[in-house]
């Protein structure tokens, strides 16, 4: 599997984590009421959702493609179709206020109960399981080495952790927070054109 490949599956992941759902409200919430230290820990169980969805998604589906390789045919065109559909929503909805409301939620937790909060907050959102089990998939080739697929869910770990991390200690700090809803258009579209181009491209190899 090349440099290249790679590359790619961090940027389209990377543009993935840092869309707009469940467990970034949850991070930016978290981090508002409890602090960044608890924020991190929420982002930790986070990554580790996402590794438990892209893990199922890389040995349950290699198996698939071995019976059935026409799968990923289909596979890149339902992925390059949610692409472009994340992209216009993206980009339509780039200037709408983000929805901060959230649950009411206790003020002392510890650091494994807001792992965990992690994790089962990324396992109930559906959005990652058709990313992982669509998009995701469509990058990475059937006979990719063993290595590859440890590095690959090194990526979602470090994106997904990270993304959060960084919004953890963004809605930590009032002034930093202020500023980021103010570029909240400009980072979507930035964003969704970037998604668009990645599903034109899936669409067309």
């Amino acid at each position: 599997m090349s440099l290249a490949a790679l590359t790619a599956i961090y940027f389209v992941h990377l543009a993935a984590a840092m869309s707009p759902g469940p467990a970034v409200l949850l991070a930016a919430r978290t981090s508002l009421r409890e602090g960044f230290g608890r924020g991190v820990w929420l982002a930790v169980g986070i990554g580790l959702g996402a590794v438990i969805w892209a893990a199922a998604a890389l040995f349950g589906l290699a198996l698939v493609f071995k019976v059935a390789p026409a799968l990923l045919t289909a596979l890149k065109i339902a992925g390059a179709a949610y692409l472009l559909w994340l992209a216009y929503k993206m980009w339509r909805h780039a200037g709408d206020p983000m929805d901060q409301h959230m649950p009411d939620l206790p003020r002392t937790r510890s650091a494994p109960r807001l792992v965990w909060l992690g994790i089962s907050t990324q396992l109930a959102n559906p959005k990652p399981a058709v990313f992982f089990g669509t998009i995701f998939l469509t990058f990475i080739p059937p006979s990719a080495p063993g290595w590859a697929y440890a590095a690959i869910l090194g990526i979602v770990m470090f994106n997904d952790t990270g993304w959060n991390v960084l919004v953890a200690r963004i809605f930590s700090l009032e002034k930093t927070r202020a500023a980021y809803l103010n570029l909240k258009s400009v980072i979507e579209r930035v964003f969704g054109g970037l998604l668009a181009l990645l599903g034109l491209k899936l669409a067309l190899t």
